[in-house]
């Protein structure tokens, strides 16, 4: 087949040439520079073309498929299918390896002009969203519903990366994008929240939210309530470094110049000799199978450097059978099936991995039997296998004196309101459920435990050990121990508590008071009512997402 790539000398572009020469494609490698065309097209075999993407097209006429490799594919201006529309209009097929959500999700505006000239459009023929979105159907495939998809994409720090790459990952550090949480659109910042990933070696490493197709097309093609997609460099310093600027970023409003992304880029480059060659790829799926909750998980680890073919893979395994591809213009998702991306790895230095696992969420494990006399509305409140987003209204009330209040701004408790609006999200982290809650605009959260005592619930530096049971068909969970720093706190210390759920007229009600030591002064009082938030009217409140956690 006669295949001629766009880029065909860059990182990707380059792996994709040779992967598609193994394969023995009749390839022509283009780009701006004949020069380096010629070089690398002679050391693999290839043909090699001068072509500017924004200039004259016809040079490409003969061949049977474009693939546009180059990027960074945010900045192709404002006719950024012009390559595609020529590709159809001249009866070439075409793919692209996007990780850009709009651009991957705009290419739809083609598919009738694609089906009429009978050739297949195809973008995000990469690591998203044709592999993640391959892994998410694999992994559900025996799933009665599909509840969570969340990825992960973390490259060794000595695999190369080009300019249109950090230049993709910086255009967008510290702006906010949407995601999908608990079936609701919410805003988080970009290169924020981050999380723990496990790589088929058991090495661990960490990566942080950022936007990419999965986002945007997840959750109608899967039917999924959460979507989340994060990435991660090997080095601490790096991830950091990011971090800071996403802060920075959101605060100042900043755009990102051009001499900010050479900087980054000779940074980088100064740190290449640090780190390992290895890198990999987390896909994880939470659904019902058989009425239980369970989690599936698709590892990838790549090694000796690697790790740039990963995003070639998907084009590779299509263009292996390009006659099985559906004519039409669209993001690629469902195209490329896991089997057939495995086996076009299948002579890189790749393992993969799956596993799966049954989830019981933190309160029903607890409680046991008990949990299931309780009434619906409040069992449906901790059936938590994955993020819960819970919207209603409340009243706070708080108390007067110096040490009362103190306690209250340590805790981050809300003012008093008479009537606000109240949000509880519930995210499980590794056998643990992360409470936010937040007043009209006033937040504070906590950690809760599974521990052979019980329940624990950490704030900050305090952990109070609550006394979990079912009495006259509520839930209550009182206060019974506490530490500070580890340091146990003595009984006569302990803030006074009395908190329960009940249901009043088929709602779910809560009802939370806690009191000083000693004193009995009122610290907090808040009380109110909760419905999931897609039944509640009105959008839910924005996440702070530098305290959203982690998913698996």
């Amino acid at each position: 087949m006669k295949i001629t790539v766009i880029g065909g000398y860059g990182v990707f572009g380059g792996r994709l040439v040779q992967l598609l020469r193994r394969d023995g494609h009749e390839v022509t490698v283009a780009g701006r520079d004949l020069a380096r065309a010629q070089r690398f097209a002679s050391a693999w075999g290839a043909q090699a073309m001068v072509l500017d993407r924004s200039a004259d097209l016809s040079p490409l006429t003969g061949a049977e498929v474009v693939v546009d490799a180059a990027g960074p594919f945010h900045a192709y201006g404002d006719d950024p299918y012009r390559l595609a529309r020529f590709c159809i209009d001249v009866g070439i097929n075409y793919l692209d390896l996007s990780d850009n959500a709009a651009f991957c999700a705009g290419i739809s505006v083609l598919d009738a002009n694609a089906r009429k000239a009978s050739v297949f459009a195809l973008s995000g023929v990469s690591s998203v969203p044709a592999l993640s979105a391959a892994a998410a159907t694999a992994l559900a495939q025996d799933m009665e519903t599909i509840d969570t998809i969340s990825s992960a994409i973390l490259p060794g720090n000595r695999a190369p990366r080009g300019r249109s790459v950090v230049d993709s990952i910086l255009s967008q550090t510290g702006l906010m994008f949407d995601q999908t949480t608990d079936s609701q659109t919410t805003p988080v910042r970009s290169w924020s929240a981050p999380r723990t990933f496990t790589l088929p070696s058991g090495e661990l490493r960490k990566g942080w939210l950022i936007e990419v197709p999965d986002q945007s097309l997840f959750p109608a093609h899967f039917k999924a309530r959460s979507v989340q997609f994060r990435a991660g460099l090997e080095l601490p310093v790096m991830n950091y470094g990011l971090a800071v600027l996403s802060r920075l970023r959101e605060r100042l409003r900043f755009g990102m110049p051009r001499w900010l992304v050479a900087l980054v880029m000779f940074g980088a480059c100064l740190l290449a000799p640090f780190g390992t060659d290895r890198g990999g790829m987390v896909v994880a799926v939470i659904g019902r199978k058989d009425g239980a909750w369970q989690r599936a998980v698709w590892r990838l680890g790549v090694d000796q450097g690697e790790g740039p073919f990963i995003p070639a893979v998907p084009a590779r395994a299509l263009l292996r059978n390009p006659a099985q591809i559906a004519l039409g213009a669209r993001p690629a998702l469902g195209d490329v099936t896991l089997p057939d991306a495995e086996a076009a790895m299948a002579d890189l230095c790749v393992t993969t991995t799956r596993d799966t696992t049954q989830i019981t969420p933190l309160f029903p494990a607890t409680l046991g039997a008990p949990f299931a006399t309780l009434a619906p509305e409040i069992r449906a409140t901790h059936d938590t296998p994955a993020p819960r987003i819970w919207q209603g209204r409340a009243s706070v009330t708080r108390g007067a004196g110096v040490l009362p209040r103190l306690a209250a701004f340590l805790f981050r408790f809300p003012q008093a309101r008479d009537d606000t609006r109240v949000q509880v999200t519930k995210t499980p982290v590794n056998g643990t459920e992360v409470w936010q809650r937040r007043f009209g605009t006033a937040t504070f959260q906590s950690t809760l435990r599974a521990t052979p005592q019980g329940i624990t619930e950490r704030f900050g530096a305090f952990m109070f050990l609550l006394n979990l049971h079912v009495a006259e068909g509520r839930l209550h969970y009182p206060i019974q121990k506490g530490w500070c720093l580890g340091i146990p706190i003595p009984r006569f210390a302990l803030p006074k508590s009395a908190a329960s759920e009940r249901v009043e007229n088929g709602r779910f009600h809560f009802d939370v008071r806690l009191s000083m030591p000693v004193t009995g002064q009122l610290i907090v009082h808040y009380q109110g009512w909760l419905q999931s938030a897609a039944d509640f009217s009105g959008t839910p409140l924005a996440v702070e997402t530098e305290r959203q956690p982690e998913l698996i």
